[in-house]
């Protein structure tokens, strides 16, 4: 009888903080719970933490896939096709088109920079009649479903800046992650996974590391950060139950562990308590949801077809875009895919197409199997790098077998589905692919025009730390209307 009592009071008490947690911690975090402070009295940013989940306006998205193309492809052996350089192969980068811009110390110690045309050719596509390398024959195949864009630049000239840049909003550490932002604006859909997912892959090619800053909560709440899948036996590390630990025992070490911290939270007030919590209990209900959802061998013959057998290969690039997509269609906010290797400072015309066949079958295949599934609609994806490359060799100078540099000036990515037009070509490169002559697209502008597909302004999505209100376009960003459809 007094143990009957004592589980039945760990019951109630644990009914009581549930209910408790229901009301104020909602669905900003993870679907389920919100803020932890807010029964401590209202206040402005209360409200405005409150309101931060509510899209501002209705959205054309629901959710992202994000291809990024670790250590920046070329996007003169891609879609951004220049026949004057390879008809004024060899000849020097006039100065009248580099203007004395900014060199990295890779390349601005050369005696020489000259010209270079690509290696691969190129064919248009599409009712847009797209200008696509044959370095991806299966991109051509689905570039009425691609908005393109060849005009989109950059302020940072090295990786570890251009990354932290794209995935962050700035340059330096410590700040929110883009998946981050959308978690802790949207939430998620699916109670039982996270809403911000992490997936890593590596090609042949020279590898640019990618590290977990990319990926951060930064001042957010840490139940904003995303949550890496691995390729081993536990995709989710830490994940299992210890060898003889129980589901009943870890349920009611939860719920125990549930009532002190928040004895604790009552007493201290830290709001990291009540994510900790959050963050127990999502462990639990993935323990059941991870395993289902990254199991790819019940996929069917034609999936498998479609993105090519190394779909079946956990931590391959292709495996990782179609549990992308399971990722996705169950409720998964933000999935990002780091693919590490093109970075081709030399051997480019060999290393970049090892790179695309990495690549190119999955990207398009998960294009197609989404809008097959009637997802694509909803769903945003985006392909591409931290920046572009130069239209001048490195180092030693041939027409079969050169380098280009990092080039922040001009580069292309393609955007599909989640209210982006589609047969798309956006912006323009001068004729040596150096300089954009037409509609510009700066980083900020972009990372404006996906939270505005979200149904998000980027100018309201705010969170206010150390004095100032902080937003993932800072002070910047304008939409890039042309492509909204």
């Amino acid at each position: 009888m007094e143990k009957e009592r004592l589980e039945g009071g760990l019951n109630e008490n644990r009914r009581k903080f549930l209910s408790k947690a229901s009301i104020g911690l909602g669905s900003l975090a993870l679907g389920s719970l919100l803020i932890p402070d807010l029964f401590k009295g209202s206040s402005s940013l209360d409200t405005e933490r409150i309101m931060a989940n509510v899209p501002h306006f209705a959205p054309k998205a629901k959710r992202v896939i994000y291809l990024f193309q670790n250590g920046a492809p070329s996007q003169l052996e891609s879609f951004d096709y220049k026949p004057t350089l390879n008809q004024r192969m060899g000849e020097e980068l006039p100065d009248s088109i580099r203007q004395g811009q900014r060199l990295t110390g890779m390349t601005s110690g050369q005696a020489s920079f000259p010209l270079v045309g690509s290696y691969h050719k190129f064919n248009q596509y599409g009712q847009a009649g797209a200008w696509v390398s044959d370095l991806f024959p299966y991109t051509s195949k689905i570039v009425d479903d691609l908005c393109i864009i060849r005009s989109m630049h950059t302020e940072a000239i090295n990786h570890d800046p251009a990354l932290t840049f794209f995935q962050t909003g700035a340059q330096v550490g410590n700040r929110p992650s883009m998946g981050a932002w959308l978690s802790y604006g949207l939430g998620s859909d699916n109670n039982n996974l996270p809403s911000f997912c992490v997936l890593l892959s590596r090609g042949k090619g020279n590898g640019q590391g990618v590290y977990s800053k990319l990926w951060t909560n930064g001042f957010l709440d840490s139940v904003h950060q995303g949550v890496q899948f691995s390729s081993g036996e536990q995709p989710v590390l830490y994940l299992a139950d210890p060898e003889g630990m129980s589901k009943e025992d870890r349920r009611r070490m939860l719920d125990k562990l549930a009532q002190l911290n928040q004895m604790n939270y009552e007493s201290f007030g830290d709001p990291e308590i009540n994510t900790k919590i959050q963050q127990y209990e999502m462990a639990y209900r993935m323990q059941t949801a991870v395993p289902e959802v990254t199991d790819l061998t019940k996929e069917p013959d034609s999936i498998v077809k479609l993105y090519g057998p190394e779909c079946l290969v956990p931590g391959t690039y292709a495996a990782n875009c179609l549990l992308a997509r399971k990722l996705s269609e169950n409720g998964v906010r933000f999935v990002q895919i780091y693919h590490q290797g093109w970075d081709q400072h030399g051997n480019l015309p060999n290393e970049m197409a090892g790179q695309a066949l990495d690549t190119d079958q999955a990207s398009a295949a998960l294009i197609t199997d989404l809008k097959q599934r009637g997802l694509l609609d909803e769903t945003l994806v985006i392909w591409g790098g931290e920046f572009g490359r130069t239209n001048y060799c490195q180092g030693r100078f041939s027409a079969d077998n050169y380098g280009r540099d990092h080039h922040p000036r001009a580069f292309s990515i393609w955007m599909a589905g989640g209210g982006v037009k589609p047969g798309v070509v956006y912006g323009e490169t001068d004729e040596f692919g150096y300089n954009i002559v037409k509609d510009p697209v700066h980083v900020h502008d972009f990372h404006a025009t996906m939270l505005h597909l979200l149904g998000v302004d980027h100018e309201r999505l705010t969170f206010k730390h150390q004095g100032r209100r902080y937003r993932l376009t800072d002070v910047h960003g304008h939409l890039v209307n042309d492509i909204i459809a």
